[in-house]
């Protein structure tokens, strides 16, 4: 089984519209042939520096960051390191964004980080 892991940036128990910004990141465990989760950890990102996160996250297993919004480097730094990015998810649950995201129902608008 192959497992995929997701991070979400989370704040309040919902995606965090800025991923720098986070309380935390939420990683999940996925098997993306069964489309469900299988473990889901929060983890107290280090302190928010540039270029901190993607190495971060990375060092964590993140195969794929989903963001409300996402600078165009941090995007740049994430996909050098092989990291998927989906910018423009709605502020919802955690667990609901990855299982949308799973399942092909992930509804992403614009990028809602202007730098």
């Amino acid at each position: 089984m192959k497992v995929l892991k997701i991070a979400v940036p989370s704040a309040g128990g919902r995606l965090c519209a800025h991923f720098g910004h986070c309380e935390e990141f939420v990683l999940f465990d996925v098997d993306p042939d069964e489309k469900k989760i299988i473990a889901r950890k929060a983890l107290i990102p280090p302190a928010h520096e540039p270029g901190v996160l993607p190495t971060y996250l990375q060092e964590q297993g993140a195969n794929v960051i989903i963001a409300g919004g996402m600078g165009s480097r941090a995007q740049e730094l994430f996909l050098g390191k092989g990291i998927q990015v989906v910018v423009g998810a709605s502020p919802d649950a955690p667990e609901k964004v990855v299982q949308d995201y799973l399942s092909g129902s992930l509804q992403t608008g614009g990028n809602i980080c202007d730098h």
